[in-house]
């Protein structure tokens, strides 16, 4: 039979299927709880109504496959794949399967699945991952059912197997008790989900791993009707187990935001307990479990150098501390331990929220993700090194795609800074008395110890001021970018250049699509 045949008789069994209703004995449908939404004529027919859109980094392996299984399904009108600065071919085989490809704004998941929704032409829109195997046909009608017979807003699938180590060891035990009516949701974290455009337009897109368990949570909570569609087994590549604990925290966290928010949650120290588990992801231990084998390295500067300011300052504007923290900076006499404390101390009461919109509005130097991600298909792994704050410096290198940073920390309580800083240990000498107190050059000293697995064989370092001079001059290439001081242009084995632009010609070849980390 030929294809076009076979699915226009698919499509009208299915319309005639769902015309004449459930045989007798049957299940029914629970009753949900109705949400102000527009709800679509129940006897509406079926037709290609549905924004698929797959988040994606470095799936290669199986998009195309993907996206090929989602244009096949007759609810389909559009494939819309968000690549989050893929360095395999995620991209191209993407498009080739008959995808339209948008790149991500900011790495991250979360952010992804945003923008997918701002791509997205149809009120229906589903998310599948891309590294997704083995699925049944017409899961995305499946999916789609619910919205289009106007019984539900929000569907979450539920998978033949159970769910993983974060499911049941977290989220599911903390939903039992802040949010029981959820908690026989059999996959709370999955990511195949569907539900009406007009009804995400009012979530809150976490940027983590915490992205699912929020939305559903938010929509429970934003009156929509939840429903779950049992779209059988399938094959999904599961997380590093060192991935799993960053996992959880951001689950964790995320529930109890929600709990909080809802008026669930009285228990402040539970919001410490949280802030001390976010700062474990500026663990240069951490750092070390993903490098994969890879004994390539960039370090990179953010202030001034990825950058076109300092976040310092652009936060002491913001706040109104400007004056104050330019009499800091100009005091030659305090050692960097000391003016750490004082400059944290003007940021007492700040709320997290200001400190991250500073962050992601800081202005990018032209070239600078370009390059990251060459470098990165060269396989190197990329860091963002800061004299600044970790909560500042995670949400740059997340704008330009690299794999990690490493800054101080500033503690929170309920989300309002309390002017306290911690050096970040890394940043400190590992024997006594070697190099400076408190440098920068440290860190790729710790990359290239033996009691690391493999040493770090070859390094790149960018800065632009006298606080990267020792990280330059240890680097096997140092690149000084529009240097501030002059030390850095006389410095022998330093290259002076004046964009990232000048840098590209000099990357080394990409590893072959196999090596890519």
């Amino acid at each position: 039979m030929k294809p076009w045949l076979a699915r226009l008789l698919q499509r009208g069994l299915r319309w005639v299927g769902e015309r004449l209703g459930p045989p007798p004995g049957a299940p029914q449908t629970p009753e949900l709880p109705t949400a102000a939404l527009p709800v679509p004529p129940a006897d509406a027919p079926p037709k290609t109504c549905v924004t698929v859109v797959i988040p994606a980094l470095n799936e290669a392996k199986r998009i195309a496959s993907v996206v090929a299984y989602a244009l096949a399904d007759p609810a389909t009108a559009e494939v819309v794949v968000v690549d989050d600065s893929s360095i395999d071919d995620t991209a191209a085989l993407a498009r080739e399967a008959g995808a339209r490809v948008v790149t991500s704004t900011m790495l991250g998941k979360g952010p992804s699945m945003h923008d997918g929704l701002l791509a997205a032409q149809c009120e229906f829109v589903a998310y599948l991952d891309g590294d997704l195997a083995g699925l049944r046909p017409g899961i995305v009608s499946d999916l789609c059912a619910p919205l289009r017979r106007g019984e539900a807003d929000f569907v979450k699938a539920r998978f033949g197997r159970g769910g993983g180590r974060v499911t049941e060891l977290t989220a599911k035990p903390m939903l039992k008790v802040f949010f029981p009516e959820l908690a026989e949701f059999g996959q709370p974290l999955g990511g195949i989900i569907a539900a009406r455009r007009s009804l995400l337009q009012q979530l809150v897109f976490e940027d983590g791993y915490g992205v699912d368990i929020g939305l559903l949570v938010d929509a429970h909570r934003a009156g929509a009707r939840l429903a779950e569609v049992d779209i059988g087994s399938l094959e999904h590549d599961s997380q590093p187990l060192h991935d799993l604990t960053v996992m959880a925290n951001e689950v964790s966290r995320v529930i109890y935001g929600r709990a909080r928010a809802a008026g669930r949650l009285h228990t402040e120290q539970i919001t410490a307990m949280f802030e001390t588990q976010r700062q474990a992801a500026a663990a240069l231990e951490y750092i070390l479990t993903r490098r994969r084998s890879r004994q390539r390295l960039l370090l990179l500067d953010m202030d001034g150098t990825i950058t076109t300011s300092r976040f310092a300052v652009e936060l002491s504007r913001a706040t109104g501390q400007e004056t104050a923290l330019m009499e800091l900076l100009d005091n030659a006499e305090d050692d960097a331990a000391t003016r750490s404390d004082r400059i944290a101390a003007l940021f007492r009461f700040v709320h997290r929220q200001q400190f991250e919109r500073v962050a992601r509005s800081a202005p990018l130097r032209p070239g600078v993700i370009e390059f990251v991600n060459r470098m990165r298909r060269a396989g190197f792994m990329v860091g963002v090194l800061s004299d600044s704050y970790f909560i500042a410096a995670d949400i740059v290198r997340r704008r330009v795609f690299a794999d990690f940073a490493l800054a101080h920390t500033l503690q929170f309580d309920a989300d309002v800074c309390s002017g306290q800083v911690r050096l970040n240990p890394a940043f400190l000498p590992r024997v006594a008395g070697e190099g400076e107190p408190v440098c920068k050059s440290h860190v790729l000293r710790r990359f290239k110890a033996d009691d690391v697995g493999l040493p770090v064989t070859e390094c790149w370092a960018v800065g632009d001021n006298l606080n990267d001079l020792g990280l330059l001059r240890l680097a096997d290439r140092g690149f000084a970018i529009e240097p501030r001081a002059a030390a850095l242009r006389d410095e022998p084995g330093i290259t002076v250049i004046q964009s990232f632009e000048e840098l590209l010609p000099l990357v080394p070849d990409s590893l072959p699509q196999r090596e890519v980390a």
